[in-house]
C-alpha cells in the first residue's frame, strides 16, 4: 500500500506540471484538417485568458489519475506476482504484466480521459459545439445525464488498445511514436459530438487529411515524456522520504 501511495502521489503532482502539454497534445488531434504547429496552439491558448488557459480541463486530469494510475499501478503487482508464481519474474511476464494492467487502467480511466479530452478541446469548437463543462464533477453529471452509461465508454477501445501498448512498449522506449495512432483516432472519438465510430473516424480523416494524420500531437506527447518521467522519480523519491519520516514517528 505504501508504494501505491507513493506512485499515485507523484503521478497526480507530475500530471499537474505537464498538463499544458497534454492540453497542446489534444487540441492538435481534434483540430481536424490543416496545419497547426504546437507553438500556434499555445499562443492561441495564451491569447485567450492568459496562462491559466493552459489548464484548461486540469480537474479531469487530476481524477484521471486517481482512476487510470490507481488501477495500472496496483493491478501491476498482483498481476506480476501471479504471473511469476513465486519466482523471479521473466522479461516476457513482466511485458504481458504491463499490458494487462495498462488495458484495466484505460477502462477504469475512460470516463475520466472522455472529460479531459472534451474540457482540452472545447475552446477550440464553435460555441454550438462546445460541451460546457465547469470541472470533472460537473462534467461527468452532465455526461452521465445527456449520455448515459454509453458517453462513460465513448472510445473506450481505442483507449483500451493505447493502455496496453503505452505500458507495455515503455519497456522499448519507443511508446509516444507506437501509441500514437490509437491516441489520435481515441481524442477524435471522445470529442465528437455524433457519436461517430472509431472506423468512421478513421475512414473519414484518412480521407480527409491522409495517413499522417494519425501522427498529430506526437511533437507534444513526445515531449511530455521526458519532463513527466523526471518529475514521477523526482517527487516519487520525496514521497518515499516524508512516508518514511512518518513512519519511524509513528
Amino acid at each position: 500500500m505504501a508504494i501505491l501511495a507513493h506512485c499515485f502521489g507523484e503521478s497526480y503532482v507530475a500530471a499537474c506540471f505537464t498538463h499544458p502539454l497534454d492540453l497542446t497534445k489534444v487540441r492538435i488531434q481534434t483540430l481536424g484538417p490543416g496545419q497547426k504547429s504546437m507553438s500556434l496552439v499555445i499562443r492561441a491558448a495564451l491569447n485567450q485568458s492568459g496562462v491559466k488557459s493552459l489548464y484548461t480541463g486540469l480537474s479531469a486530469s487530476l481524477l484521471r489519475q486517481m482512476t487510470y494510475s490507481l488501477v495500472r499501478l496496483g493491478s501491476y503487482e498482483t498481476i506480476k506476482r501471479w504471473l511469476a508464481k513465486g519466482q523471479k519474474p521473466k522479461t516476457s511476464q513482466l511485458i504481458l504484466a504491463a499490458g494487462l494492467a495498462g488495458g484495466l487502467g484505460g477502462i477504469a480511466g475512460n470516463p475520466a480521459d472522455v472529460l479531459l479530452v472534451r474540457m482540452t478541446s472545447d475552446p477550440m469548437k464553435p460555441a454550438s459545439l462546445r460541451y460546457h463543462y465547469r470541472n470533472a464533477l460537473d462534467g461527468l453529471y452532465k455526461l452521465l445525464r445527456r449520455e448515459g452509461f454509453e458517453g462513460l465508454t465513448r472510445g473506450m477501445g481505442t483507449n483500451t488498445v493505447r493502455g496496453v501498448c503505452l505500458i507495455a512498449v515503455d519497456l522499448l522506449k519507443q511508446p509516444s511514436a507506437i501509441t500514437a495512432p490509437a491516441d489520435v483516432i481515441r481524442s477524435r472519438v471522445m470529442s465528437s459530438n455524433g457519436g461517430a465510430s472509431a472506423l468512421s473516424i478513421l475512414s473519414t480523416s484518412l480521407r480527409a487529411e491522409g495517413p499522417s494524420f494519425l501522427f498529430r500531437g506526437w511533437s507534444p506527447a513526445f515531449m511530455r515524456l521526458g519532463p513527466n518521467t523526471v518529475l514521477m522519480f523526482v517527487f516519487l523519491e520525496q514521497l518515499k522520504k516524508g512516508w518514511s519520516l512518518y513512519a519511524d514517528r509513528s
